[in-house]
């Protein structure tokens, strides 16, 4: 049985979580500069990830003028103007504050099948050296929800049925004002296009994703906690604060041994 190792760091607060992570990613935008001349990066966009962004854009010569950001979902049925529309999230939160040589939205207003299409040709057009990303409540990673969520999914971008907790975590996270205003539908990155990234830095705060951190650990790796597909990657760390890992066994906490 072969086996890999993810790093699972604790911190007392979002502010630490959000410090640590960060340090790590902008490190691995920096080597990916000065190996290749330019990086590329897959951010999440979701307020989970706030405090990981704004320390990273707080971190010293990273350069951004030779860095592109792509981003991992996008909701269907939203007018391109709506303010939770996730590239929109993204240019408020990251893009307009560290001004990289480019960012590229989904464009779902054109129609999933031309936004899709778009999309993975993007993803091919080099490689993802950072994916920062969270895990939802119910233990997705981008918008692949259990218990459907294709662990070998050979699309890199697929339109997806929302979960009913991703759409009331929408309602909590106060993206929206009621249930019935989230989307059903989404495009979203699928797992092995998330995994294909060099180097993943995953954040998670909040007491809501407890139950979510301790699955990550100790259940086995399945489509019915699809974050558990992480321990597979030869290179991901996690970051949690004190109230997600409040579920885990203290031993567990600095590094976890995972089986494929």
């Amino acid at each position: 049985m072969s086996t890999t190792t993810f790093a699972l760091h604790a911190h007392p607060d979002r502010i630490a979580m959000g410090a640590a992570a960060a340090r790590s990613a902008a490190q691995t935008l920096r080597e990916a500069v000065a190996a290749r001349g330019s990086a590329r990066m897959i951010a999440a966009a979701a307020p989970s990830q706030l405090d990981v962004y704004r320390a990273l854009a707080a971190e010293p010569e990273v350069p951004w003028d030779r860095i592109t950001i792509l981003h991992m979902d996008e909701y269907l049925g939203l007018d391109a103007a709506a303010p939770q529309r996730f590239g929109t999230w993204l240019r408020t939160h990251l893009v307009d504050v560290v001004h990289p040589a480019a960012f590229h939205p989904m464009h779902t207003e054109r129609g999933a099948e031309a936004a899709a299409a778009e999309y993975a040709e993007l993803l091919a057009e080099a490689p993802i050296d950072l994916v920062c990303l969270g895990i939802g409540v119910n233990g997705h990673i981008a918008f692949n929800d259990p218990p459907d969520a294709d662990l070998g999914d050979p699309c890199p971008v697929r339109t997806v049925q929302l979960d009913l907790a991703s759409r009331v975590q929408q309602v909590d996270d106060e993206c929206f004002d009621t249930l019935d205003a989230v989307p059903t539908h989404a495009l979203t990155l699928t797992i092995p296009a998330l995994l294909a990234g060099a180097h993943l830095v995953c954040a998670v705060p909040d007491a809501r994703k407890a139950e979510a951190v301790r699955a990550l650990v100790e259940e086995p790796i399945s489509a019915r906690w699809p974050c558990t597909v992480l321990r597979r990657h030869s290179r991901c760390e996690v970051h949690v604060d004190r109230d997600a890992a409040s579920l885990l066994h203290p031993a567990l906490v600095e590094t976890a041994q995972a089986a494929r």
